[in-house]
């Protein structure tokens, strides 16, 4: 949520009208596909409690897991590449919304990063989902206590370099560049986090077998 306002406070207070203007199409796609994903998030929160606090066979546990979390994954990448295939689309329908040049040029600038975010949607859904299930609570509070600062604070970056720096060639994109690589980055934290609870279980069997 921090990410969202500090992005609309810098739209509105450093760009022009142009981009603007871009900026509401190019959330508007956004706003429209990524909630696709959040299907992952709250059946893994659901479904994987139930194995997780199966005590019987702490093998066999950490084997289903094991299980879970490739299938949620795989179902994640599926996902991804759907919707990423569905903003791919948006170049060619550009024109339903607006036929400003400037307006285009700038929402197709942003068209790698909201590719790339919504590419990642899908993993990141379900490995938070699948955080939540295995009750790693602290973990997820920690991550987002941080991104809660970080996020704002290269956002405000690109603010100061316009407004402070007279950077005027920095564009819309930017924001987007800085959304991309916080996906990319949830993703790859999300993942290594999944694969050390994993060594974990099969650790924990291991001692018990």
């Amino acid at each position: 949520v921090s990410g969202y306002i500090a992005m609309s406070h810098v739209v509105s207070s450093a760009f022009g009208t142009i981009d603007m203007a871009a900026q509401q199409i190019v959330l508007s796609f956004f706003l429209c596909f990524i909630p696709m994903c959040d299907s992952l998030n709250l059946t893994a929160h659901s479904f994987v409690p139930g194995i997780h606090e199966y005590k019987k066979d702490l093998k066999l546990r950490a084997e289903v897991m094991k299980e879970t979390t490739k299938n949620f994954m795989k179902a994640g990448s599926y996902f991804g590449l759907a919707i990423s295939a569905l903003v791919s689309t948006l170049p060619a329908v550009i024109n339903c919304f607006t036929r400003d040049a400037a307006v285009i040029t700038s929402v197709t600038s942003t068209l790698p990063y909201l590719w790339i975010f919504c590419l990642f949607a899908g993993v990141v859904c379900s490995g938070e989902g699948l955080l939540l299930g295995t009750k790693d609570l602290n973990f997820l509070k920690n991550s987002f206590s941080v991104f809660f600062f970080v996020i704002p604070f290269f956002m405000l970056q690109i603010k100061k370099a316009i407004l402070v720096e007279g950077q005027r060639h920095i564009k819309l994109a930017a924001v987007w560049r800085i959304f991309a690589v916080y996906q990319v980055f949830r993703s790859c934290l999300w993942m290594f986090r999944l694969r050390v609870l994993s060594q974990k279980d099969h650790a924990k069997a291991n001692e018990n077998a």
